[in-house]
């Protein structure tokens, strides 16, 4: 079920202009890969004996759901502001190597996402079940080695702002445990400004869960 939205008076919206700019380019969305500190949250995770991968998509959501920016989104043409952003992503089926896609809401604690993601990961027989939502938040992650950098498919349509999240295989730095990250963006919506907001305001969860 879809969250529910608000349209944006595009008139009078201080962000118009960058809008505009942005969506007429060829290539609207940017990519930022940046390393967060995993020590204390890492050790927490197992200590509960928690997916770490649907606990960090959990982290990770609702540190983007908090920030205004990544709530925006193109419906029919036109801007809009969702109230909730939920999640999709992929899990592999051991046995094939391929992937799945899944869908599931956000909760209001990561013991209930965790809970509730690995649930529907396992019982979920298709591969693909739709076409995703605008409101969701895309994760891929990509555990099987450490990267400075990421590309991605482009699906060739220009309004799809739905960020994509990743990251990769964590290793050990100076005593602790470093996780490359990376999301990918709209720039109609999203600046460096607002990905610097989702890394401090992450690495901040991460240091005090």
């Amino acid at each position: 079920m879809s969250s529910p939205y608000k349209e944006i008076d595009e008139k009078n919206w201080k962000r118009r202009l960058h809008c505009k700019i942005f969506r007429d380019s060829v290539e609207p969305s940017f990519c930022v890969t940046f390393e967060l500190d995993i020590t204390n949250f890492l050790r927490k995770i197992k200590e509960k004996k928690f997916s770490f991968t649907m606990s960090l998509i959990y982290a990770a959501s609702k540190c983007a759901n908090d920030i205004e920016e990544f709530r925006y989104r193109f419906v029919d043409g036109k801007v809009v502001i969702f109230d909730r952003i939920d999640t999709a992503f992929t899990y592999l089926d051991k046995e094939t190597e391929l992937f799945k896609v899944v869908n599931v809401e956000m909760k209001d604690t990561l013991e209930q996402y965790v809970i509730t993601a690995k649930k529907a990961a396992v019982n979920q027989k298709e591969y693909f079940t739709g076409p995703l939502g605008n409101d969701v938040f895309q994760f891929s992650p990509l555990p099987w080695i450490s990267y400075t950098h990421i590309s991605h498919t482009n699906s060739g349509k220009k309004d799809n702002a739905t960020p994509l999240f990743d990251w990769g295989k964590y290793f050990e730095k100076d005593g602790k445990i470093i996780l490359p990250f990376s999301v990918q963006v709209h720039h109609s919506f999203i600046d460096g400004i607002h990905i610097g907001k989702l890394a401090d305001s992450l690495q901040n969860y991460l240091n005090e869960y």
